[in-house]
């Protein structure tokens, strides 16, 4: 039987225009965009083509603020790192949030060994960072401010332009890292006031291994790879020109369907929110669903460990995850769930359910039915469901 994947935060599939536009590019046999001849020329205008795509779906300013990368990996450590050295003889004080994925949290722990100061901010219950708190922790040596645009474990979206204007009302650097909401939300880069965003193509249908960084001119950024010229003297090394190539394609394709999708994807959502009473009880919603992306719900299941429920709906042939993709394989829990007060055991027992284009009701309807057995079959085994009951009817 087909595995219907609720796993659409860690992997996409890639739409079939975007694939039709890849092996197209491949049978051209396009040649290295840097080189001089007519080849070359051919593939710069492709390579062009899609960033120029890429700046339209996010409302760059014009196109070379656009920089490709192999991810949203490299883009956020492009981002931070590159600022640090750039702008190291300003001050030596870097700004996240408690939340950050692990790519602006390893990013600032290797600063911190080569003399920078962080400071991390917490967020509230409802998991969002207080522009006042980012107000209150910038000093005379802040270079720069990272805070993630949409979380990847919870959806839940940050005050991005609030936050922005306090940032820039102190002349310091504002990053984002929006790799989970650029094609899936409306990005506006101008309205948001940012100097860097992040993103990634397989978080809007495109290619894994592609991803980028918008760099606003004037922006002081230091390459993060050395060698040739290539991005704008941003990033050396010769572009991923098919996988760029079907990068431009989903951006058109985003940009297009957007609010479409935005309908179709927050109804399924709705609906697993709507109808989850009627299956199991005892559950906490993580995500603000005020402020949120449209397609993932976290929902931790009391008295249960989160990994054994991906299992059993594995068994079940659902797809599923208890946090990022990044992070699976740690026995720690989610730092992000911590941060916004759950309980360690609580935290353990989170399921993040993101849905994609493909998906249906009907399927959410299967899902709930499944959850329902694999929940009841986890928690008859499960001595803290046991003093839990206990505790209550006492």
């Amino acid at each position: 039987m087909k595995v219907i994947n609720f796993d659409h935060i860690s992997s996409n599939q890639i739409l079939p225009e975007v694939q039709e536009a890849m092996i197209a590019a491949i049978r051209e046999g396009y040649h290295n965009p840097s080189s001089q001849h007519t080849a070359g020329e051919k593939a710069l205008e492709a390579l062009e083509q899609a960033r120029t795509a890429v700046a339209a779906l996010i409302n760059a300013g014009e196109s070379k603020e656009v920089i490709f990368a192999s991810g949203g990996t490299e883009s956020v450590n492009h981002a931070i790192k590159g600022v640090a050295q750039a702008n190291a003889d300003k001050g030596n004080h870097i700004i996240i949030s408690n939340i950050e994925h692990n790519a602006v949290i390893r990013s600032v722990k290797r600063l911190k060994s080569q003399g920078f100061n962080v400071t991390s901010v917490s967020v509230d219950e409802s998991g969002r960072v207080n522009p006042d708190d980012i107000a209150k922790a910038i000093t005379d040596k802040t270079i720069l401010v990272s805070i993630m645009h949409s979380n990847n474990e919870t959806g839940t979206l940050q005050p991005i332009a609030e936050i922005a204007r306090v940032v820039k009302s102190r002349n310091v650097i504002f990053h984002t890292d929006a790799v989970d909401s650029v094609g899936m939300l409306p990005i506006d880069v101008q309205a948001l006031g940012v100097d860097l965003l992040s993103f990634a193509a397989n978080g809007f249908y495109g290619p894994t291994g592609v991803g980028g960084l918008y760099i606003r001119r004037g922006t002081r950024v230091w390459p993060l790879l050395e060698g040739g010229v290539q991005e704008h003297n941003k990033r050396a090394g010769t572009e991923n020109l098919i996988g760029i190539i079907g990068t431009g394609v989903a951006a058109q394709a985003a940009r297009r369907d957007m609010q479409k999708r935005i309908q179709y994807l927050s109804g399924l959502r709705n609906k697993l929110v709507a109808d989850l009473p009627g299956y199991i009880d005892d559950y906490i919603i993580n995500t603000n669903l005020e402020h949120c992306l449209p397609h993932l719900l976290s929902v931790s299941v009391k008295y249960i460990e989160g990994e054994s429920v991906v299992l059993m709906l594995d068994d079940e042939n659902f797809a599923v995850s208890t946090r990022s993709a990044c992070a699976t394989g740690s026995l720690r829990a989610s730092h992000v769930l911590l941060s916004i007060g759950l309980s360690h055991a609580d935290a353990q027992g989170t399921l993040v359910i993101a849905f994609g284009v493909e998906n249906s009701e009907a399927e959410v309807d299967r899902f709930l039915v499944a959850l329902k057995r694999v929940v009841t079959s986890l928690r008859n085994i499960s001595p803290l469901y046991q003093r839990g009951n206990l505790a209550a009817s006492a």
